[in-house]
């Protein structure tokens, strides 16, 4: 390292080198949290019915079955809550398998409940 990038380096530093090591700690994930949050806001704000049916295919539905979940959550007003998610909630409400409550939603069972869980802005 050159002595002007060694003295760029310690400028830079400065308001770190007085910081215990829990500081630093708090510090990274507060600066991590800077970085990641504006991204899970754009993927709660804008997700697609593309982007839905490309989360349940790898949650293993198949493409027949992947389609009218996202339709039916995007008729209700569901799909920005994740489709993925809703099918999990459900099935956390059921007490059955993520399977089970997915394909339960694309025969068009159990819509109710599901907007019963996400009634009033529940997450």
């Amino acid at each position: 390292m050159s002595k002007k990038d060694r003295q760029s380096f310690e400028e830079r530093r400065a308001h770190l080198a007085t910081l215990s090591d829990d500081a630093l700690y708090d510090y990274f994930w507060e600066l991590t949290a800077k970085v990641v949050d504006p991204l899970l806001a754009l993927g709660r704000d804008f997700t697609t019915p593309a982007i839905e049916r490309s989360v349940l295919l790898r949650m293993g539905f198949s493409s027949l079955e992947a389609a009218p979940i996202v339709d039916g959550a995007l008729s209700r007003g569901l799909i920005g809550k994740g489709c993925g998610h809703v099918v999990w909630k459900l099935s956390q409400a059921l007490g059955v398998s993520i399977r089970e409550a997915g394909t339960a939603l694309a025969r068009g069972e159990h819509w109710d409940e599901a907007e019963r869980l996400f009634a009033g802005g529940a997450k």
